[in-house]
């Protein structure tokens, strides 16, 4: 997906698709996120006083004011083609939620985390709030403005909850055109209804059900009498996510450094017998202790005949020696996740069986590693894999018929080897876990997408089909992996998969060869060739 303009300076954006004239410094105080002023050891700030000169800080971690103002304008270059193969006016208003705090109890709210398109369009932490993108009277497309309508600072609010950025700081730090207090709103809602102005808004399913309801409710009573029409933003804003540009991979990257960093560590710690619970948490610990932000997802820490429950999340069980465990976990580190699964003996040594069934699992996923380039696809590494599945699984004696027939140019496999690896072999990756899920893994992979490559095989303790010595036993796995032109880089590579490098890590209380990745050190040189 080519884009125009994609190497212009910040300077030219401003100048020909914002209002925007001067820079504005950002508040020397604290805000409801980090920012250059209070947080220098996780953003950058400006260097000068002029756009034109140096060009804005750093929003969010890695990601400055030009990358995201970027996102915007590469939107509403999507939009301007997309209607004008549809036909249609020129007036254009955008809408993005951000995500409402969400409570476990009374009082008590579960950790607030930013709706990912909302977050992706403007860096905004903050609940409660709106983006709109318009386009600017009399200029077509991609021009446009960007205001934020965010909560105006309230002194008892910060006293209980915390620092607010208030419009001022919203401004400043996003480099957005305009920021106004949400109850401002609704004043540019009257111009919505105009049969001129088109709105882009995902309404099926409203990131802020709070904020849709109180100021969208006669747009959308418009739209079910067939009045007004709506058209969806989130097919747009998935094709832009799903190319990373070369910032967002190495944040990428370090998300991919911490994980396999926090794997080594739960390897060593993996003394049996050992409590599901105690792995969980020293993953968790050293993702957090050297930089990562949260959890990407709750990890699945599965010991013995528990592996073969795909997303076994209650990590409650005593994991006992000769057992192995598989650990699918990964970080959340400056808005980017990693998502990688191991499996290893707890006790440090692989048996003959579990080492034969490891090393079949190893080679199949090598070899999907090697597929991982421009032009094919994820759809077609499934079929890949499911042919590799096919014959180990004979080869192993697990089953012995043959178990596929050759359909157009696909092999179509039956339920038996489907079986033994019920998911697909991968998916896309970014800032979600399961990335822009609506794109299709059929389509060809192109430089700058990033994947998951998981083959598996699970061999539940009361199949009586299988040979005994592999019954409960089940393994996975999972890198990360960029597509390049060359060849692919995989981000989690540091972390051990062969026999050798496993049962070394579990010896071992600190793998020299990988230094820790430090949250407060953001010159760190992460190592990106395989």
């Amino acid at each position: 997906m080519a884009f125009p303009y994609t190497t212009v300076s910040f300077s030219f954006l401003i100048r020909k698709y914002s209002t925007k004239t001067e820079l504005l410094q950002v508040p020397k105080r604290y805000l409801g996120q980090p920012s250059p002023f209070t947080h220098p050891h996780l953003l950058k700030a400006a260097k000068c006083f002029c756009y034109y000169l140096k060009g804005p800080g750093e929003v969010t971690p890695g990601l400055t004011q030009k990358e995201y103002a970027l996102r915007r304008y590469k939107l509403m270059s999507l939009i301007q083609t997309e209607f004008n193969a549809l036909g249609g006016g020129t007036d254009h208003a955008v809408l993005f939620f951000s995500n409402p705090t969400v409570y476990m109890t009374n009082d008590i709210p579960f950790p607030f985390h930013q709706h990912n398109d909302f977050l992706y369009m403007c860096g905004f932490m903050e609940p409660d709030s709106i983006l709109l993108l318009q386009s600017k009277p009399g200029l077509t497309l991609p021009a446009h403005t960007a205001t934020l309508y965010v909560q105006k600072r309230d002194a008892t609010r910060e006293l209980w909850d915390g620092p607010q950025s208030g419009t001022d700081g919203a401004v400043a730090l996003t480099g957005v055109d305009e920021a106004l207090p949400i109850e401002e709103f609704k004043l540019v809602l009257p111009r919505m209804h105009d049969e001129g102005v088109t709105v882009w808004l995902d309404s099926t399913g409203p990131a802020h059900t709070f904020l849709h309801s109180r100021f969208l409710k006669p747009l959308m009573e418009s739209i079910t009498q067939g009045k007004k029409s709506v058209r969806p933003t989130q097919h747009l804003v998935q094709k832009l996510r799903l190319i990373k540009s070369s910032a967002e991979i190495e944040l990428m990257k370090k998300a991919g450094h911490i994980s396999s960093y926090a794997f080594i560590q739960t390897m060593h710690s993996s003394k049996a017998p050992v409590d599901e619970a105690f792995l969980y948490a020293k993953f968790e610990f050293e993702c957090r202790s050297r930089g990562a932000n949260i959890l990407a997802y709750p990890p699945v820490v599965a010991g013995g005949n528990r592996a073969n429950t795909l997303h076994y999340i209650k990590n409650n069980q005593i994991i006992k020696p000769g057992e192995m465990v598989l650990l699918d976990g990964g970080c959340e580190a400056s808005c980017y996740v990693s998502d990688i699964t191991r499996t290893w003996p707890v006790n440090g040594r692989f048996s003959a069986a579990q080492q034969e069934l490891y090393e079949a699992v190893l080679e199949i996923q090598k070899s999907c590693l090697g597929l991982c380039f421009p032009g094919t696809s994820l759809d077609s590494i499934y079929h890949h894999m499911l042919s590799l599945l096919s014959k180990k699984l004979k080869d192993l004696k697990i089953f012995r018929h043959g178990t596929a027939e050759v359909k157009s140019q696909y092999t179509v496999f039956t339920s038996d080897t489907r079986r033994y690896c019920p998911h697909h072999v991968g998916h896309y990756l970014g800032m979600d876990v399961h990335d822009t899920p609506d794109i299709s893994r059929s389509i060809p992979l192109q430089s700058g997408m990033i994947i998951t490559i998981e083959p598996g095989i699970y061999i539940h303790d009361d199949d009586l089909a299988a040979p005994e010595k592999f019954r409960g036993l089940g393994i996975r796995i999972e890198d990360d992996v960029v597509i390049t032109e060359q060849s692919p880089m995989i981000l989690s590579a540091q972390c051990p998969k062969e026999i050798y490098d496993i049962q070394q890590a579990k010896a071992m209380s600190v793998m020299r060869q990988i230094l820790p990745y430090a949250g407060t050190n953001r010159k760190g040189k992460i190592p990106t060739t395989i």
